[in-house]
């Protein structure tokens, strides 16, 4: 008989993860997975854990807990700097998945298509995982490593996500593209974040979701925004910076119709920056 354990602490659900269980947060993408047949599985819900929600600021950026909801990031007060992840947010499949689905488990689920990933790539993010024997943190680039796999081990959880804050002003904006506007699984989608001072970029960080197994930083492209006017980013896309992205055919398109949408998007995403 699976068991099920909603705990009110943190210390109380890495106890519980001596032994296996299936870990629940919002639920959007375990129960659909499993319709039609009986939940076998010991479930463990960390929906009841309080200090894993709510977006805080802190000295050096901003912390983002694993349970916080899409709706709940859409509507937090935060800096230009994340106008591309609350924008993905509005893109994660309708306003009650969005009230029901968390951050992390958009990043643990590690779908090639997560529209979370890209966004947070592009604000060099970094995820918190917690364990008994304690906690570590690494960039959300190592986190994920392949479609559906993930570098968390045996008895850990994803407790929170954490946002650098930028040396200078900066900005985000993240482009989906599906094959209707909303409730859709992305064929490609791009972000960035801009650092920007006197008109011109800084610093680049770029990603594009849906073109890999991983979503991937495009350096090549972030080395040729270095110094640009910020209203002649577009001018400086080149299909070969694309280089780091190995799409596939499948239903939603093929990869050369991926990259070539790609390519658009990023033209799009940058042009959007210009005053």
């Amino acid at each position: 008989m699976a068991d099920y354990l909603r705990p009110t602490s943190l210390d109380e659900a890495l106890q519980a993860l001596a032994r296996p269980w299936t870990v629940l947060a919002g639920g959007t993408d375990f129960y659909p997975a499993r319709v039609g047949r009986a939940i076998d599985e010991h479930v463990l819900d960390i929906g009841g854990i309080a200090d894993l929600r709510g977006i805080a600021a802190e000295p050096h950026g901003w912390r983002l807990g694993a349970t916080t909801t899409w709706s709940e990031l859409r509507d937090a007060v935060l800096p230009p700097l994340f106008d591309g992840l609350k924008q993905a947010a509005r893109e994660v499949g309708g306003r009650q998945i969005q009230n029901a689905g968390t951050i992390a488990g958009n990043l643990c689920n590690a779908s090639p298509a997560a529209d979370g990933v890209p966004p947070l790539l592009a604000l060099d993010a970094e995820v918190e995982l917690a364990g008994r024997a304690g906690t570590r943190r690494l960039p959300l680039s190592s986190f994920v490593t392949g479609n559906r796999r993930t570098v968390l081990a045996p008895g850990e959880l994803l407790v929170a996500i954490h946002v650098p804050r930028p040396a200078r002003d900066a900005r985000s904006a993240f482009l989906k593209l599906g094959a209707r506007r909303y409730l859709v699984i992305s064929i490609a989608m791009a972000a960035a974040t801009l650092e920007i001072e006197d008109g011109r970029v800084r610093a680049a960080r770029i990603a594009v979701g849906a073109c890999s197994a991983v979503a991937q930083r495009l350096p090549a492209l972030e080395a040729a925004l270095a110094g640009a006017a910020i209203d002649s980013l577009a001018e400086r896309i080149e299909p070969s910076q694309l280089a780091p992205l190995s799409p596939i055919d499948d239903v939603r398109g093929s990869a050369g119709y991926r990259l070539d949408a790609a390519v658009t998007l990023l033209r799009r995403l940058l042009a959007g920056f210009a005053p």
